[in-house]
């Protein structure tokens, strides 16, 4: 029995495998741990010392170390977690090809970075994906691990795949692979499972596996698919999704983290050993969204608004840079502009920090919500990045489509106002492919482009200001008003695409200017596969991952080809094929694969929110608000989940530490 299939071998590290073989891979220091501010604990850490009090949990990010650390959702729950002296949770990530090829030569199974030891071995093993491309890299970690691939064939001695984040709020494609899935906030709820796993281990495991994931799902907060029967209608589309056994309901609700001032997470931030995608530290300054825009699942799905006090960002910005050492912190949310108090945060932290090394960070900012005393107090130390904005539509038009009311004359003069107080560097983020988009939306990104370098120069008196444009492909998401549009096929994709870059390059004046940046349409068509498919799509996953498919994020590693492949092999049969699940527009009446898990939001309102902006690309003049302001317009959210917006101001202000 190899180490990976072994059991009884959770307990003990493998480094004594894996260490002779790290100078025959690349970046071997990944795989080392011992990361500042990382746990490592006894493997029977619960009431005296008991193995069955104690709950072991792995955490994975699938992806590479470095993608992976910085992570904030793991981060968390790794704390979290671990503050209980009776639980025991590291830390995994996927494996370099390399890597790969060492551990299946000389069998040694998945293991965490902490203590080296084999993932079978712990009770939950669970995993975070911010993107459905991570599926592959599921599979391939199970397979190291000698995890059963399927759940159906696991035994009472392998770990409960759990999946989380927002990919998790339709994971019928990984259905066959997972044990159960969480919707929403993971703080409170891996407690509560905790509790649940930890109640049925010290009580002997009555019933085996499938009694403790009973005991999970009848609480209506954890999903497990295997007690849901999915039958289809002779088109190929769903008829119904039904419990299949009693005392399982018929939805399960999404979790909500109220009060965030109550949990000041991360409050022992790792610290890498190797390069990482963002070396910085970052605070979470309010969670949720009710800017409206349709095409926004995480905005939809982390409803409602809830923000921190400006004393605890201060105090966790104060022992972040503390216990961390690092000289960037972050201040981040979806939309981090709209904090209720941003003006007197961005104030008193530069006050607080003025003359040290700590720089400050907003991600990219609502032009509406931008203004150059914000921005001047960011840059107060002197470091000066671009400034990113996020338009996402091309034209006017196509921003009321998406209800992204950002009016273009704003934009330029916001634009202008940066350069001329000394900002060179701005970026535009755009996405293509949006619902009812032509040709013509695609090619006013140019022409404002243009508008921003000819104001930027005017405004600045100088020629050397560049703007850079990035662009996205749209894929319509579960749970957003969109979710019933068709996606854009990659062909149109491309073509517009190159009309845009040629028009930009052919301009003498302004083309070099001009940054352009955008991915081809091909890897959104698979991110729209797997994003609005159903349980018949875990065929596709499975035979792309036997195939050799790893790291689909990734531009080096993606093949458009492979999937194609698989999917035609896969789906054979079945009466549906990739353009049902991409480009095809759904009707109010059609049953959608994750229509029985709920995010709060009611389908009538999306639908109705779906009509408006189709009836916006027609003309007519529909706005959504943001509720923080204005009236309640019933998306459903608060009276559904028992929850309510939470906001300032507060009236209390950053105390005034000793300078640091």
């Amino acid at each position: 029995m190899s180490p990976a299939s072994d059991p009884a071998a959770g307990a003990a590290s493998v480094f004594h495998l894996l260490e002779p073989r790290l100078p025959s891979v690349s970046k071997p220091i990944q795989y080392v741990g011992g990361e500042l501010n990382s746990v490592t604990k006894d493997w029977d850490c619960g009431d005296g010392g008991e193995a069955g009090a104690t709950v072991r949990w792995a955490l994975m990010y699938p992806d590479a170390y470095e993608v992976g650390l910085p992570n904030q959702g793991v981060q968390i729950l790794y704390e979290v977690l671990n503050e209980r002296d009776w639980i025991v949770a590291e830390r995994t990530y996927a494996v370099w090809p390399d890597m790969e090829a060492v551990m299946r030569q000389d069998g040694i199974g998945q293991f965490t970075v902490d203590s080296h030891r084999l993932v079978r071995g712990f009770d939950v093993f669970g995993l975070s994906f911010s993107t459905e491309l991570g599926y592959t890299n599921m599979l391939n970690a199970l397979d190291l691990a000698g995890i059963a691939l399927h759940a159906v064939d696991r035994g009472d001695d392998e770990p409960i795949v759990l999946a989380g984040g927002h990919a998790a709020f339709n994971p019928e494609p990984i259905a066959d692979f997972i044990d159960a899935a969480v919707l929403g906030d993971g703080e409170e709820v891996v407690l509560q499972i905790s509790e649940v796993i930890r109640e049925w281990k010290t009580e002997g495991r009555p019933g085996g596996r499938d009694e403790v994931l009973r005991r999970l799902a009848v609480s209506g907060g954890v999903y497990v698919p295997k007690f849901y029967d999915v039958t289809y209608a002779p088109d190929g589309s769903i008829e119904a999704v039904v419990p299949n056994r009693p005392g399982i309901p018929f939805r399960v609700r999404k979790h909500t983290l109220m009060d965030l001032d109550a949990w000041p997470y991360p409050a022992n931030p790792l610290v890498p050993l190797a390069e990482t995608v963002h070396e910085r530290f970052s605070v979470e300054i309010f969670r949720g969204c009710t800017r409206g825009c349709r095409f926004c699942q995480a905005g939809m799905i982390t409803r409602p608004v809830r923000e921190r006090s400006l004393t605890t960002i201060g105090a966790m910005v104060e022992n972040g840079i503390r216990k961390s050492g690092f000289e960037e912190v972050g201040l981040l949310s979806l939309s981090s502009a709209d904090h209720t108090e941003i003006g007197d945060l961005a104030t008193d932290l530069a006050d607080r920090y003025e003359g040290s090394n700590v720089s400050l960070s907003l991600p990219s900012t609502r032009v509406d919500a931008f203004n150059i005393t914000l921005a001047n107090e960011f840059s107060r130390n002197g470091r000066r990045s671009g400034l990113t904005f996020a338009p996402e539509g091309g034209s006017d038009r196509m921003r009321k489509v998406i209800n992204k009311m950002v009016d273009e004359e704003d934009l330029i003069r916001t634009v202008a106002t940066a350069y001329s107080h000394g900002w060179r560097q701005v970026k535009l983020y755009f996405m293509v492919g949006l619902p009812t988009e032509t040709d013509d939306d695609v090619l006013q990104i140019a022409d404002l482009a243009k508008r921003v370098i000819q104001k930027g120069r005017e405004a600045s008196g100088r020629n050397d200001v560049r703007c850079t444009v990035s662009i996205g492909g749209f894929v319509p998401k579960p749970h957003t008003p969109f979710q019933w549009a068709a996606q854009l096929d990659h062909e149109t994709t491309d073509e517009r695409l190159k009309k845009l870059r040629d028009l930009v390059r052919d301009d003498k004046k302004y083309g070099r200017a001009i940054g352009f940046r955008y991915h081809d349409g091909k890897p959104g068509i698979v991110e729209g596969l797997l994003s609005r498919g159903d349980r018949r799509v875990g065929r596709v996953i499975e035979e792309v991952w036997r195939d050799g498919g790893r790291f689909d994020g990734w531009s080096e590693h993606f093949s458009y080809d492979r999937w194609m492949t698989s999917a035609e092999k896969a789906l054979a049969g079945t009466g549906v094929d990739v353009d049902w699940y991409t480009t095809r527009e759904r009707t109010y009446d059609e049953v959608l694969p994750w229509d029985h898990l709920d995010s709060g939001l009611d389908k009538d309102w999306m639908w109705g929110d779906w009509e408006d902006a189709l009836a916006a690309a027609e003309g007519q003049d529909i706005e959504v608000e943001d509720c923080r302001w204005t009236p309640c317009y019933d998306c459903g959210v608060c009276p559904e989940m028992n929850t309510e917006i939470q906001i300032g101001p507060t009236g209390q202000r950053l105390l005034p530490l000793s300078v640091v």
